[in-house]
């Protein structure tokens, strides 16, 4: 770690990426200062940074974690407010590309900047040595680059780049904080023309055009070949530029002819198209207009979905081609690159050159193959980096390939020979270095990953739908294992035979996984199934079984930790609920949502939000606050949008603690079960004193007026009563009391009573095969 650290950051330039990054300092709970330009216009001479804070407050995806947030950025100008920055150890310039611009304010900052104070571009395009050139010899030790993407908030690479001047304390402090702060990925780039994502993506991104074009593809067969298929965005290519900016296309193609080398790959590929061209000055520059290759036009009385058609350049109806079949359209890379017809042909004239370009860059770009994979997996969301591929599709079969095509083979792949780029030896992963020899992957201090942990273990226990991890130090890990990580019976009978097992000889449990999301909630399929045949009693079992196995865990004489990223919905955010404590990754995405398919919350929820919100200092005394902003809480299915909104929400206690790294994860989670062994005890049981009949009358009012505004169904009044007999403790007044036991019957009564419901059926249903909610 560091030894200097990071208490307060200067973000100067407020557009898009500069604004972005201020936020995601800012949601790391840290004071920053975003400056920009004095306007032209106006009285208001900070109106571009004030203006780029209220823009973002309103911004979906939000790029503030929540709007607490915000109130750590303080705006400001460049010629009124430069000087602030002698309070801030940290200064990142993110304005316009062009290197007069950037050493002017270079020139400046060095005037007011204090010793030490790290200063960094977030520049994609530029060398680090010109940016420095001309600079004091003091300067360029405080100086590096670090390339953000975007959004800053979501994506989690960051390209760190190190002159041969840079304070390796500095650098180092930097790294630090981006990693443990604000979330990211750093990898480490050479100083080279495009660093490491923007170079071999604009090379794929290239290539992907010119073959489709070339070949006579649509740009729907084009985005069904190039997307899933290969493990990239399902976007596909052409839909990935219609996200990021048509008219950022020629910009990047620009930068990097002009930058790289005469006799580098993408030279030769480079090339404009009159298509896309003709879409630019038609306003066609992706989402952020009109639409660019797609768009959405109405047609009638609907909006139809329309592509491009690359020859004439007009739109037409959009096509869903279904040409990828069996194992290519599953990700078999051989197999889709070896594919018949127009799918093989294209799949091969994409990442054939690509994948030899990957492989050339290193160590030209970045000293291994680690930094390769993890930029394109992280920086352009690609399922698996370039070496991965290569050991899918086979090193050998993809040598053979290239030079029977006539491509270069780079120095790598000729040197791994018939072997791959990872293995696995002792239950170390290992990848393949340029010096020819084998490597540990080396996890940074900190950094725990259930993945190595399975490498070099067999689960403790396992059935279909769990398992039990043992992770170290007395502590075991509870995994989901089924499709979204739903839950079922089996993972209750896990939880079943781990509460004893833990008592027995383990100190702790946390529960975590590293699919992309902790849990999409109860399995559906399973219920609908049941519910189909009437089984009426398999359902009560399995609303019994969860609401058990929680409550096991709840009580259990150990403690249990919690540790969500991603989406943890309906009974993924109850087992959160449940746990002592919760460690969540800060892109944790909560909420209790079953009244959206019909549902209510049935494991224990609804007693525990309303513990929760009883307990809370900033509602009004007595049972009705509570009671009416839970019942506001779930009827609407909100989903907190972050940990922080999470927290807010009462779906995480003021205690429970923020992971920003999503791959430090697990590690805090640990640390955090192991501190609270000694001298634990289990939580008191609660008791509630509820309103009853007349509280849920109130509250049947309000969603009765919904109704009558047309903002509410009529099976959405059905859910709600239920949900408010729940809330104010059935058949009960206030002088009486209701125990947890009580309520979780209430529960159970009232989740029978609506799957029974041929409406609620139907909401299961249709979420089901649409993956949307039925207002029915």
């Amino acid at each position: 770690m560091a030894d200097k650290q990071i208490n307060k950051v200067c973000v100067i330039g407020a557009g898009t990426m500069g604004a972005g990054i201020a936020a995601q300092v800012a949601n790391a709970g840290v004071p920053v200062l975003l400056l920009d330009i004095v306007p032209k216009d106006g009285d208001n001479r900070n109106a571009v940074a004030e203006g780029a804070v209220a823009k973002m407050l309103k911004t979906q995806p939000a790029p503030f974690m929540g709007k607490r947030a915000a109130k750590l950025v303080e705006t400001g100008n460049i010629e009124d407010h430069l000087d602030k920055v002698a309070e801030c150890d940290w200064v990142v310039e993110a304005i316009i590309e062009r290197l007069d611009i950037k050493q002017d304010l270079y020139a400046k900052l060095e005037k007011v900047r204090k010793e030490g104070t790290a200063v960094s571009s977030n520049t994609s395009t530029i060398p680090l040595a010109q940016l420095t050139d001309g600079r004091s010899d003091a300067f360029k030790r405080d100086f590096l680059v670090t390339h953000f993407f975007n959004p800053p908030r979501y994506m989690r690479l960051i390209e760190i780049v190190a002159g041969p001047h840079s304070d390796a304390g500095t650098v180092d402090m930097v790294r630090d904080f981006v990693d443990r702060r604000l979330g990211k990925t750093p990898v480490d780039a050479e100083d080279s023309p495009g660093f490491i994502a923007n170079r071999i993506g604009t090379f794929w991104l290239q290539q992907a055009v010119n073959a489709a074009v070339d070949q006579g593809l649509t740009v729907e067969e084009a985005d069904e070949i190039g997307g899933r298929p290969m493990g990239v965005p399902k976007t596909g290519v052409f839909g990935l530029i219609d996200l990021v900016g048509l008219d950022l296309m020629p910009y990047l193609q620009q930068s990097l002819t002009s930058t790289l080398p005469k006799d580098d790959p993408y030279q030769k590929i480079a090339r404009s198209e009159p298509v896309i061209e003709k879409l630019i000055k038609e306003g066609y520059t992706g989402r952020k207009g009109k639409g660019g290759f797609y768009r959405l036009n109405r047609v009638g009385d609907k909006k139809e979905k329309q592509a491009v058609d690359f020859k004439s350049g007009e739109f037409r109806a959009a096509a869903r081609p279904g040409i990828v079949r069996g194992p290519a359209a599953k990700g078999d890379l051989k197999a889709l690159i070896s594919a018949d017809g127009k799918v093989g042909d294209y799949a091969w004239a994409v990442l054939g050159p690509t994948l030899s370009y990957a492989a050339s860059i290193v160590p030209e770009a970045t000293a291994t193959i680690l930094g390769v994979d993890e930029a394109m997996r992280l920086g352009y969301n690609w399922k698996f980096g370039p070496f991965e591929m290569i050991d899918k599709i086979g090193a050998a079969h993809l040598r053979e390939r290239l030079a029977a095509d006539g491509i270069a083979v780079p120095a790598i792949l000729e040197k791994v020979g018939d072997g791959t780029f990872y293995r696995e030896q002792d239950g170390k992963r290992q990848y393949f270095g340029t010096d020819g020899e084998y490597h540990d992957v080396q996890r940074a201090e900190g950094v725990l990953l259930l993945s190595d942990i399975k490498r070099d273990s067999e689960p403790v226990l396992k059935n279909g739908s769990a398992a039990l991890w043992d992770i170290g130090d007395g502590v075991l890990c509870l995994e989901f294992t089924g499709k979204m990580n739903a839950l079922d019976n089996e993972v209750m009978k896990l939880i079943g035979k781990a509460v004893p097992l833990v008592q027995k000889e383990y100190k702790a449990l946390v529960v975590y996984n590293e699919g992309s999301n902790f849990s999409a909630g109860a399995n559906l399929g399973l219920a609908l199934f049941a519910l189909n045949i009437a089984a009426w009693s398999e359902v009560e079992k399995l609303v019994k079984g969860g609401q058990d196995a929680y409550k096991a865990l709840k009580y259990a004489p150990f403690p249990v930790v919690g540790a969500p990223s991603g989406m943890a919905l309906g009974g993924g955010c109850e087992i959160l609920l449940h746990c002592d404590s919760v460690q969540a990754h800060a892109e944790s995405y909560i909420g209790l949502v079953e009244c959206g398919v019909g549902l209510i919350p049935g494991w224990g929820g609804c007693s525990e939000m309303l513990d929760r919100w009883r307990q809370n200092k900033r509602q009004p005394r007595g049972p009705m606050p509570a009671v009416s902003k839970v019942f506001e809480i779930i009827s609407t299915a909100t989903v907190a949008k972050s940990a922080a909104e999470a927290k807010e929400l009462g779906f995480l206690r003021p205690a429970d603690e923020v992971t920003m790294n999503r791959d430090r994860l697990l590690f805090d989670a640990k640390q955090k079960a192991l501190a609270m062994v000694d001298g634990y005890t289990a939580p008191e049981k609660p008791e509630f004193n509820l309103p009853g009949p007349s509280g849920a009358a109130a509250l049947q009012l309000a969603v009765d007026s919904f109704h009558k505004q047309g903002k509410a169904t009529s099976h959405d009044v059905t859910v709600s009563k239920e949900l408010a007999w729940i809330l104010t403790g059935g058949d009960t007044d206030v002088t009486e009391t209701v125990t947890e036991d009580q309520m979780l019957k209430l529960e159970r009564a009232a989740f029978m009573r609506l799957t029974k419901d041929p409406k609620s059926q139907a909401r299961v249903e249709h979420m089901l095969e649409t993956g949307k909610p039925l207002r029915n």
